[in-house]
């Protein structure tokens, strides 16, 4: 946690904004989006495949200072964002405190493990991650994967871009 506790304080916008376009963020979503909350420690996109529509309740597990998902569902929407990390949190909250946004109201932070999410079950609509899962322990993957079952609404969605090892690291590169 001590490296996204250094990224949340660290990180340049351009840094930012120059890995959200190799993932393909538009300039128009990049403008929508509070410079100081793209971090680029992103691996993809998952709104491009979560089809998120206006007045729909998102979550972002491991969100950081993240606040695309709320533009997509719009202000009769909702958005939840997960993040563990107190740095990452007091960045998220700092932002929305100094926002335009019209969708300002419906964005929530939440200092929670994705082991263990604080929401109601049958609420979400969608939940989304973007390069935080590969971080969780293997023992504890099933927790993360039966949390976001259980949130969703019967027919929800998940829209997850991460990494995965399809083969087994070598020494130096686990070090």
């Amino acid at each position: 946690s001590r490296d996204y506790n250094s990224a949340s304080r660290n990180t340049s916008v351009k840094y930012g904004e120059t890995v959200a376009k190799l993932f393909g963020y538009s300039a128009d979503e990049l403008a929508n989006i509070p410079q100081d909350a793209n971090l680029g420690l992103s691996c993809g996109k998952p709104l491009s495949i979560a089809s998120l529509k206006e007045g729909e309740t998102v979550i972002d597990l491991g969100s950081g200072a993240g606040f695309d998902a709320s533009t997509k569902v719009g202000p009769s929407g909702r958005a939840i964002g997960i993040d563990m990390i107190d740095d990452m949190l007091a960045r998220a909250n700092q932002i929305l405190s100094t926002s335009t946004s019209p969708t300002k109201s419906n964005i929530t932070f939440l200092k929670a493990n994705i082991t263990s999410l604080p929401v109601p079950p049958d609420t979400v609509d969608c939940v989304i991650s973007n390069c935080v899962i590969n971080l969780v322990l293997a023992a504890d993957k099933p927790a993360v994967i039966a949390r976001m079952y259980r949130v969703l609404k019967p027919g929800g969605r998940v829209a997850v871009s991460d990494i995965i090892a399809k083969k087994a690291l070598p020494e130096g590169l686990k070090r």
